[in-house]
């Protein structure tokens, strides 16, 4: 093989020996109230370039929801005929509501070479880690417990008996953490360095040896 007199030759001669890095299928997944929809929402707002999955939910619409772009609402029977037809890539039954990602739209956007991020829970997560065992699986996490509390009562949407159910599963969540591949802390007021944490994992997985390779 020749090398390259000139550094410009240099970035041609690497780019034809490994080639483009395939894309990526990111799931960013934590207890409810750690930060996953502000933490992805800030990410669109710096406009980094991913696909960003949307996730069908049979729950109501909260205040200032969009359907299509915060979720795909649907009633219970369209969501369990999506279930039969096999078109969603994961589902859960949460808190008495079903969650899931259609399939197409992942599929799509990885033929299309574009990274995918999606963001479910963790008992979604382990699903996703079964049916694409190369899928970049980061774990959002509060600082504490206690801050986590905080949040979740912050928000007021539900009864103190809901509370403590949330506050129940999110212990038991943690100790899902050895099905993930990085752990991110989600400080308080802290929203910016959280994303640039996210970014540097995705780019050190693109110069990955191996690289991940997702198959659906």
């Amino acid at each position: 093989m020749r090398v390259p007199e000139h550094p410009e030759e240099l970035d041609e001669e690497i780019a034809r020996l490994i080639g483009r890095p395939p894309p990526l299928l990111v799931v960013l997944s934590g207890p409810s109230g750690v930060g996953k929809d502000a933490v992805m929402g800030r990410m669109k707002e710096r406009g980094i370039p991913l696909h960003y999955t949307v996730t069908a939910t049979t729950r109501p619409r909260r205040p200032g929801e969009v359907h299509g772009r915060d979720y795909f609402f649907l009633s219970t029977d369209e969501f369990q005929r999506l279930i039969a037809q096999g078109e969603l890539l994961e589902w859960a039954l949460v808190y008495g509501d079903y969650k899931g990602i259609p399939k197409e739209q992942v599929r799509q956007a990885l033929a299309r070479n574009e990274d995918v991020i999606m963001r479910i829970d963790v008992q979604g997560a382990g699903t996703i880690r079964r049916l694409a065992p190369d899928a970049l699986l980061i774990f959002l996490a509060p600082p504490s417990m206690d801050e986590l509390a905080r949040r979740l009562r912050h928000r007021r949407t539900e009864s103190q008996e809901a509370l403590e159910r949330r506050l129940e599963a999110a212990r038991e969540e943690m100790r899902a953490l050895s099905i993930f591949d990085y752990l991110v802390v989600n400080y308080e007021g802290r929203l910016d360095e959280t994303v640039d944490r996210i970014l540097a994992i995705l780019q050190a997985e693109k110069r990955r040896v191996p690289p991940r390779r997702v198959v659906l």
